[in-house]
């Protein structure tokens, strides 16, 4: 298959820096921007001619098989917004205003349709390394796969139920001894005894200290796995109908929670204590909806408050949801509606604000972002806004809204605010970054030849938006540091880190993989850009830091060359925590029973 295609920054800026304000202004005469800057590919549109029962409508994915591609890659990026005319401001003429917070303006979602390699949180899924399509989640989903110069559909197979393994329960399971675990030593889950996964590991390599194979009986076409999340001790991951929790020192299962029906939505991140709140299935049909709401301690595995959403109205769609936890707080947002219940006890916070503008989407973490639609007289030109709520009362505490036709995408950073959007009908992908209290802070510029690439997971949003998750990013206070997709192939794949002046939008720095590697930022550690070097044919991945000044990535747990075969999961999501790092599958499938058996799920290595 085929990795989803690089994404460039426009050319110019996004417009002006905009004060916040209470009093919505008329819209301003708009003209297309001089050059149009390169990017992914847009989310395909309603076909001509579709019925419009209302405003939000929910567009139907494939349908538009021509849909084009923007220009290749490598166009040279002017300087800074303020020099350049760009996407979010006309090139001659008044910038775009700033309605007040949604408060005050009422409205609906707006349907959101991810392309390929868009993110779900806990997804991995793509960037520059694997080369992996998007997944398509559910039964008889078309999905848009990118190839080449053009767009292919592809539609999974029917999604035959099977029964779960565990009963349903409203608490944890006893704790049991996973089948499926070898600590590198030749005597786990019936290995030959000279298959030690440690036996050819190097001086200075670290060891492989467990490895888990899959042991649940899933679906024809597979299942997406959630998170992981690790609270203390404890490594916590969701599938199909189950939420498990390992221990990280040996990989055995501490807990199991099995679900009435399929895992379909999850935060980013649990709460300070340990607490998330995940989306089930309200039944085991096709027209169930994801609409039950289950809290979970992570690190106990007891299941908490459990409710169901309350539908409001016709185009209230629950059938893909996107969560997001902030404080105490879990957001769910989907099209035509959003709302917030309190994570410790379930109460209802917030939700269905009146008006024409309405949040229908969250980023949370430390502070909590809202992508909000505008009702407009035309769903081919929306008009949306970014917003920070009081996870409590829901209400804006200031407002951003771009240029009419500019969608929110995804944020790539709380805290720093960092937002990427994208503009459907010209095909158009930019990156800003917001101030405190709301202003344009700068917008992203690349060099001529970087591609910058980002690694959103392998989900496939229809009716919902999932705006966290990425991975390949990572920020501090005034700088963004980003990957690049490199396009050459085979061993001597290469690409580079690069830190962005969040002042100015303008590079600072460049710093590269070491020869034949690609590398990802996962996070801020110390100080440092800590980043995954991706295994290659014969090299084992690793752990390493970047300084925040640049300079080489300095190796701090190197994986076994030995294991690199095994360490290639098709698609994976890579976590470092206590000196061991953690590669988790976020997709289990397989052709047949024996083989999804022998999926290999996760590897921990440690010194």
């Amino acid at each position: 298959m085929t990795q989803p295609p690089s994404q460039q920054p426009p050319q110019g800026g996004f417009g002006a820096p905009q004060d916040p304000q209470s009093t919505p202004q008329p819209p301003q005469p708009q003209s297309p921007p001089a050059a149009p800057p390169q990017m992914p590919p847009a989310p395909p549109q309603t076909p001509a001619g579709a019925p419009q029962p209302g405003y939000g409508y929910p567009q139907a994915p494939g349908a538009q098989p021509g849909y084009g591609y923007p220009q290749g890659p490598g166009q040279a990026a002017p300087g800074p917004y303020a020099q350049q005319p760009g996407p979010y401001g006309a090139p001659a003429g008044p910038y775009a205003q700033q309605p007040g917070p949604y408060g005050q303006q009422p409205g609906y979602g707006y349907p959101q349709q991810q392309y390929p390699g868009a993110p779900t949180p806990g997804g991995s899924g793509g960037g520059p390394f694997k080369g992996k399509p998007a997944v398509v989640i559910g039964a008889a989903l078309a999905a848009l796969l990118v190839v080449g110069g053009g767009i292919f559909f592809a539609a999974s197979g029917s999604d035959d139920e099977k029964k779960p393994v565990a009963k349903s329960s409203s608490d944890a399971a006893d704790p049991s001894a996973s089948p499926s675990i070898d600590q590198g030593d030749g005597k786990g889950d019936g290995r030959e005894a000279n298959d030690d996964l440690n036996a050819g590991r190097k001086e200075g390599e670290a060891k492989v200290l467990w490895l888990t194979k899959n042991s649940i009986d899933l679906p024809r076409n597979g299942a997406t796995v959630y998170g992981p999340w690790i609270v203390g001790d404890t490594l916590v991951k969701g599938m199909y109908r189950s939420v498990v929790g390992y221990s990280t020192a040996d990989g055995k299962e501490k807990w199991t929670l099995p679900l009435p029906a399929d895992l379909c939505a999850a935060p980013a991140a649990p709460t300070a204590d340990g607490k998330i709140v995940v989306g089930v299935m309200n039944g085991t049909t096709d027209k169930a909806d994801c609409a039950d709401l289950q809290m979970i301690d992570l690190n106990t595995g007891k299941a908490g408050w459990k409710k169901s959403v309350k539908k409001n109205g016709t185009w209230d769609l629950l059938s893909d949801i996107g969560l997001a936890i902030s404080g105490d707080t879990v957001t769910v947002g989907r099209t035509s509606n959003s709302s917030a219940y309190r994570v410790s006890d379930g109460k209802e916070l917030f939700g269905n604000p009146s008006g024409t503008c309405q949040p229908y989407a969250f980023a949370g973490g430390p502070k909590l972002i809202a992508a909000v639609n505008c009702r407009t007289d035309d769903v081919d030109n929306p008009q949306q806004q970014i917003q920070e709520v009081d996870p409590t009362t829901g209400k804006a505490k200031w407002t951003y809204e771009p240029k009419r036709g500019w969608e929110v995408d995804k944020v790539y950073s709380v805290s720093p605010l960092v937002v990427s959007l994208t503009q459907r009908e010209e095909k158009k992908w930019g990156i800003l970054a917001l101030k405190e209290n709301g202003t344009l802070r700068s917008q992203l510029t690349s060099d001529k030849g970087d591609k910058l690439s980002v690694d959103c997971g392998g989900g496939f949003s229809i009716f919902g938006k999932k705006l966290e998750g990425c991975s390949g990013v990572a920020a501090d206070a005034n700088t963004f540091y980003m990957m690049t997709e490199d396009d050459t192939s085979g061993t001597g794949r290469t690409n580079k880190v690069i830190a962005f002046d969040l002042n100015t939008g303008e590079s600072k720095w460049k710093a590269a993989a070491p020869a034949e590697r690609t590398m990802k930022p996962l996070r801020m550690e110390g100080g440092n850009v800590l980043v995954y070097l991706e295994p290659s044919y014969d090299k084992g991945g690793a752990i390493a830091t970047i300084a925040p000044t640049g300079g080489a990535a300095q190796v701090v747990l190197q994986h076994p060359d030995s294991t690199t075969r095994i360490e290639s999961f098709f698609s994976s999501r890579t976590v470092y925590s206590g000196g061991r790092s953690y590669v988790v599958s976020d997709r289990v499938s397989a052709s047949n029973d024996e083989e999804e058996k022998e999926q290999t799920t996760m590897m921990a290595f440690g010194k």
